[in-house]
C-alpha cells in the first residue's frame, strides 16, 4: 500500500506542478466566472467553485506532504553520506534532524561561536580560515 501511495503522490505531484494543471485551473476559474451571470451569482454557482477548490487543496496537502518527506529524507540521507565522506567532518552531525529542540539550539549556538572566531580570524588575516573541532 505504501508503495503504491508512494507512486500515486509522486506521479500526481509532477502532474498537478505543470504548467499545464495551472493553465487547467484558470481555466475553469474562467468558465466558471463567466457563467455567473448565467446563473446569477445564485448561492449554488459560489458553492460549486467554493466546495471544489475545497476538496482538491485538503486532499493536495496529504500529497505534498508526503512528496516534501520523501525529499526531506532524500535530502538528509545525502548530506549524510557527505559527512561520512569528508574527512575531518564531524560525523556526530549524521542524523541531525532527530535531535531535540533544545539539542539543536545548542548546535546552532556552537556554529555561531565558531563562524564568529572564523570571521575575527578572517579580519585579521585577511583570508579565509576554517578550524576543525
Amino acid at each position: 500500500m505504501k508503495e503504491l501511495f508512494r507512486k500515486f503522490a509522486q506521479t500526481t505531484s509532477q502532474a498537478v506542478g505543470s504548467s499545464w494543471t495551472f493553465i487547467l485551473a484558470v481555466l475553469i476559474v474562467v468558465v466558471w466566472a463567466a457563467t455567473g451571470p448565467l446563473f446569477r451569482y445564485s448561492d449554488t454557482w459560489q458553492l460549486v467553485i467554493n466546495t471544489g477548490t475545497t476538496i482538491i487543496t485538503f486532499l493536495m496537502v496529504f500529497l505534498i506532504q508526503n512528496t516534501q518527506n520523501r525529499d526531506a529524507k532524500a535530502i538528509h540521507l545525502k548530506l549524510d553520506e557527505l559527512l561520512r565522506g569528508v574527512k575531518g567532518a564531524r560525523t556526530q552531525l549524521v542524523d541531525l534532524e532527530a535531535l531535540s529542540d533544545e539539542e539543536l539550539e545548542r548546535l546552532q549556538q556552537q556554529f555561531k561561536r565558531i563562524r564568529h572566531r572564523e570571521g575575527n580570524d578572517e579580519r585579521a588575516t585577511g583570508e579565509l580560515v576554517t578550524q576543525e573541532e
